[in-house]
């Protein structure tokens, strides 16, 4: 298992065996957290989940395997595949009917993933963001592991993946602004604002970052999951202009805007990134916030249309050129018309 490196500059600062963030969380104090988890579990508004389930542009491996190279699609939530340079790679599968750790509760899924764990074709590498339940599913990992080349993860992570019974050497952890390289392809794990766990004793024991993909034609920015901060601009002076962003758009809530942002900071991150086309993700799969499951993509395609910024919304499963990017369409208005009208969403 091995912890690749290229630079050592603005490590994640650690306080004991916790890391923490460039800049600090604000605390939010124990009845105000007691009052967040009151609310989502008990006291969720209307629309929070589409009416029935939708369905998805479904794949198979022979799809895949005679795609072009330069494609992408997204499979649901923060699950992309990308074929490059003739190898496809996958970031943050989540194959499991609930982001959660037990199959009987927690968020479900609002659509089956457009291709099964089985039909997937061999994986060059997984990439991984943090170790929460909706980017992180040990059930779909172990799956992975006998078709998949590596596992590229922050630090702290692979170790968890060891411990799962995942072969070491398989296994490549990177710190912020360490990079690792694969057929070619520039992998860098950059900083986010964040923070990860998964019980009550683990929390922030390991690390949490985004990922700068660089290939021979295409420089893509996936951004795991993260609050507004100075760090996109860093990484953008850096590393950019980005072809695409695949940049987290919900989420979203007023009660922890340090972890996650809302659509006019994702829109604001991706300019300070340089990116050109945006393509928002971390949406319509799970029910994680008290937001309306169609909000995320309402806000982000208006504010984009304002800015002039290129934005594409590729329906789950439905191919995307990384070459020639297109816009898609607004593939979920005819799921969620009649409860967009309910609470006003058209203009």
């Amino acid at each position: 298992m091995s912890r690749s490196s290229s630079s050592t500059a603005a490590q994640p600062a650690r306080q004991g065996q916790q890391y923490r963030n460039s800049q600090p969380l604000p605390k939010a104090g124990f009845g105000k957290t007691v009052k967040i988890f009151w609310d989502f579990f008990f006291n969720k508004p209307a629309h929070t989940q589409p009416a029935a389930p939708f369905e998805v542009q479904a794949l198979t491996g022979a799809h895949l395997d005679s795609a072009p190279d330069h494609s992408l699609w997204r499979l649901g939530h923060s699950t992309v595949l990308m074929k490059l340079g003739g190898h496809f790679y996958l970031t943050d599968p989540v194959f499991a009917e609930r982001a959660s750790p037990v199959q009987w509760a927690g968020p479900k899924r609002f659509h089956q993933p457009p291709i099964s764990l089985a039909e997937l074709p061999p994986i060059k590498a997984v990439i991984l963001s943090h170790d929460h339940y909706d980017h992180l599913d040990k059930a779909t990992v172990i799956a992975l592991a006998g078709k998949t080349d590596y596992f590229l993860t922050p630090t702290g992570v692979g170790d968890l993946l060891v411990e799962w019974g995942l072969p070491a050497d398989k296994i490549h952890q990177l710190a912020w602004w360490q990079e690792h390289n694969l057929e070619g392809i520039r992998f860098v794990a950059t900083p986010t604002q964040h923070f990860s766990g998964r019980g009550l004793t683990d929390g922030n024991r390991r690390l949490w970052c985004s990922w700068v993909i660089m290939a021979a034609e295409q420089r893509i920015f996936f951004s795991g999951d993260s609050g507004y901060f100075d760090g996109f601009k860093a990484i953008g002076e850096r590393f950019g202009p980005f072809d695409l962003t695949l940049m987290e758009t919900g989420a979203y809530d007023q009660n922890w805007p340090g972890v996650h942002m809302q659509p006019i900071e994702s829109l604001q991150a991706h300019l300070d990134l340089q990116g050109q086309w945006l393509l928002p993700i971390h949406n319509g799969t799970f029910d994680l916030a008290m937001h309306s499951w169609f909000d995320p993509f309402e806000q982000i395609l208006a504010l984009a249309t304002d800015r002039q910024v290129p934005l594409c919304t590729p329906a789950m499963g439905e191919r995307l050129d990384l070459r020639q990017p297109h816009p898609g369409q607004a593939w979920w208005r005819p799921l969620a018309t009649e409860a967009m009208a309910e609470v006003g969403a058209f203009s």
